[in-house]
């Protein structure tokens, strides 16, 4: 705008400029760098109180983790019984109970031994350690540093418990968790196979309407192998178990055979080591009774990992996910790395979800662009 002054008409008319107003836009870039920085201290301190929560909480949710994957691995089990005609509650009850009587089982058969077997050990550890003094290495060792008198008195004075439990009440404590953790796990297992297809469901609407169908899809799927292979895997380790406890009991070892059927047919759920740990506990406990009985026991155990490997795995995993074997010791390692043994039992049911998820979900994608 410009305007002509009155009292000087040969003047040019002199532009008049607006002062200059500061938008509010302006004032919060100019505030923004503070309050940028707050709001991310913020963010960041939201992120380490969740990250810390999730680690106090880790126990809980691998012990939900494991419960669904073993109400997915029976729910196929559960669904035959449903097609005979069996309604689901009395289907997932019968499961549920046979799960239980196993577990029982393997409990009743593996205490007793396991308590007799560390009483045998307090009880002649002194006496071994004194007959090694016949060697002269040995003895020329225990005269300087009295490793007989020190490890005698450690373990008769009580301080093992100490040391791996902490005490008693540290002991008591660590049986108390583990019936905690075992009963929550069961009554986890129920609920989930009870409410499967109601999870499903809930799954199914966490997608859009326009792209349920196809998750739909995929989720069956995931749910359909996982299942599967958990249900082949409960056959492959009840046959561990029992070739394990026949074989114990024919070469007359049937005092350990059902505890270590038991134990055999729980590590077998571990991949790659399971077999391995297996091996080493029926060699180790039949090289306790006799060196013949020790080298009868490593040798069934390598025939057998053949026959497994040859014969029962692929039959019973002929309709499952075959998940590939760099595949499987990756994801061995990594997530029992990560989780520990719980990992590693979770590791191959998680890496065959992932690899329907690549074929699926990924190569098609690529595929169209």
């Amino acid at each position: 705008m410009t305007e002509a002054s009155p009292d000087e008409p040969g003047r040019p008319p002199t532009e008049v400029r607006p002062a200059p107003v500061v938008s509010s836009g302006q004032r919060v870039h100019i505030a923004s760098p503070y309050r940028f920085g707050f709001f991310g201290c913020l963010g960041v301190l939201t992120a380490y109180l969740l990250f810390q929560a999730a680690l106090e909480v880790s126990t809980i949710l691998l012990t939900v983790v494991v419960a669904l994957l073993v109400a997915v691995g029976l729910n196929p089990v559960v669904e035959v019984m449903t097609r005979r005609g069996l309604p689901r509650v009395l289907a997932v009850l019968g499961v549920f109970l046979a799960l239980a009587a196993f577990l029982t089982l393997v409990v009743l058969a593996v205490l007793p031994v396991f308590t007799q077997q560390i009483n045998l050990l307090l009880e002649t550890a002194p006496e071994s350690l004194v007959r090694m003094r016949d060697n002269p290495v040995f003895a020329d060792l225990d005269a300087r540093y009295q490793i007989v008198t020190r490890v005698t008195d450690f373990i008769t004075s009580g301080d093992l418990i100490q040391a791996l439990f902490g005490g008693l009440l540290g002991a008591g404590r660590f049986i108390a968790n583990v019936l905690v953790a075992g009963i929550v796990t069961l009554v986890l297992t129920l609920y989930f196979m009870s409410s499967l297809p109601a999870i499903k469901q809930v799954i199914y609407r966490l997608s859009p309407a326009s792209q349920r169908p196809r998750v739909r899809y995929l989720a069956d799927q995931i749910f359909g192998k996982v299942g599967s292979y958990l249900t082949g895997m409960f056959v492959v380790v009840t046959c561990a178990g029992v070739l394990s406890f026949v074989f114990l009991s024919i070469i007359g070892m049937g005092e350990y055979a059902l505890a270590v059927a038991a134990v055999v047919s729980i590590l077998s759920f571990i991949p790659l080591v399971g077999s391995t740990l297996s091996m080493v506990l029926v060699t180790a406990v039949c090289l306790s009774s006799s060196v013949p009985q020790g080298v009868a026991g490593l040798v069934y155990y390598l025939v057998y990992q053949q026959f497994e490997a040859y014969v029962i795995y692929p039959r019973v995993m002929a309709r499952s996910v075959q998940v590939p074997g760099p595949v499987t010791v990756i994801a061995a390692l990594a997530f029992g790395t990560l989780l520990g043994i719980v990992g590693a039992l979770i590791a191959v049911p998680t890496a065959a979800a992932l690899l329907i998820l690549y074929r699926e979900v990924l190569i098609p994608r690529l595929d169209r662009s």
